[in-house]
């Protein structure tokens, strides 16, 4: 049982359901104020000097600023986010979905507040979309509601920013696309590195495999199935009537010992 089930196991009872949700809809409220106020959104920004200088909220309140202020595309973000909330939560359950977005939360303050880096909703509503998009990599959703896309590459493009961040970027911003992306490595991190040592392994079995097919360092090989002493360690071999080696299985049946 690994740490996230035993946590799952005694602390499930608090899990908000549809978290997600909530967000969205203190997204929108959000949006109409600073609609109406633009002013509105500097109090709930994540600065991390007014952190610091004892404004504690805005370490909550910049999850309820939306990506977008356009009219255009704001209903897109938010259908599109309570979507991701309610997949992941219809496939991890509540309390996984809980952990996952809180842990990425606190992860994004401490980037801010360690090394004065904040990405916004962005990084966070981004590890909500790979982990939709590492579950169900191959779900199509409609790209600008008109051109269907499959998720991963989707989740590939969306890539590129962090990616230049690590790669160009001062050490600031490389720690905060880290820490921002921390819950995503941290819940497939460890799934991902156990895939690629089985599938290394696998790989290691079949090329000693096709090595015993091909017959190298083999003393036997049958001429009807192609299977060596390597390949088959359990089979038994004899030498036909015609001077050809077989096994057992396909041997003619006028055969010589």
């Amino acid at each position: 049982m690994t740490l996230l089930d035993r946590l799952e196991k005694s602390l499930e009872r608090y899990a908000v359901p549809g978290l997600i949700r909530y967000v969205v809809a203190l997204n929108a409220l959000v949006f109409i104020l600073v609609t109406l106020n633009p002013d509105y959104v500097q109090a709930l920004q994540l600065d991390p000097s007014a952190v610091w200088n004892g404004e504690v909220w805005r370490a909550f309140t910049w999850i309820f600023i939306p990506e977008t202020m356009s009219f255009f595309w704001i209903l897109f973000y938010l259908i599109f986010t309570w979507w991701l909330g309610d997949m992941l939560e219809e496939s991890w359950g509540a309390f996984r979905l809980n952990a996952y977005y809180f842990l990425g939360m606190s992860l994004c303050i401490a980037s801010a507040l360690l090394f004065g880096a904040a990405g916004g909703n962005f990084f966070l509503n981004l590890s909500l979309f790979l982990a939709a998009a590492t579950l169900a990599p191959n779900f199509e959703i409609l790209l600008f509601m008109i051109l269907p896309v499959k998720m991963k590459w989707v989740a590939l493009f969306s890539l590129l920013v962090p990616a230049g961040y690590l790669l160009f970027g001062p050490l600031d911003m490389k720690m905060m696309v880290v820490m921002c992306l921390g819950n995503y490595l941290l819940f497939f991190g460890p799934s991902f590195l156990k895939n690629r040592a089985e599938a290394a392994r696998t790989g290691k079995r079949r090329e000693r495999f096709e090595k015993g097919l091909k017959g190298e360092e083999t003393l036997h090989r049958c001429e009807a199935c192609g299977i060596t002493e390597a390949s088959n360690p359990e089979a038994e071999f004899r030498v036909s009537a015609d001077g050809k080696e077989y096994c057992t299985e396909h041997l003619p049946s006028r055969a010589a010992a």
